[in-house]
């Protein structure tokens, strides 16, 4: 499976190449180590399918990030946003992904 790793100065996006979630997942998290430190975007804009229960799937990884204090932003299209469980965030863009992340860090810089 592949995944496409773009890397920026306070974030990382990975994006799934192959619009399957599940394997998505698997190769993210067997290479955790790699992004553990790192704030995450991940981008499933480009697969139409997408839905929240799919997303759902990644509720342990973003546990996981949380606890060690970076953020973690998915960009999917075509999904209702007011149904997003509350300890997801779930954008339809990339800046707003970049906005979140921004704001996080800011917050936890003020200690919240």
């Amino acid at each position: 499976m592949q995944m496409e790793v773009i890397n920026k100065e306070k974030y990382s996006i990975l994006n799934d190449t192959e619009s399957n979630v599940e394997e998505f997942l698997l190769n993210i998290e067997n290479q955790y180590n790699t992004f553990e430190n790192l704030n995450l975007i991940i981008d499933l804009s480009h697969d139409k399918s997408i839905s929240i229960s799919s997303i759902n799937i990644f509720k342990n990884l973003v546990k996981k990030h949380k606890k060690n204090k970076k953020s973690l932003v998915f960009v999917a299209e075509n999904i209702d946003f007011n149904k997003v469980p509350t300890q997801l965030n779930v954008v339809p863009t990339v800046i707003e992904a970049i906005d979140i992340i921004e704001l996080e860090e800011i917050e936890r810089d003020l200690g919240f």
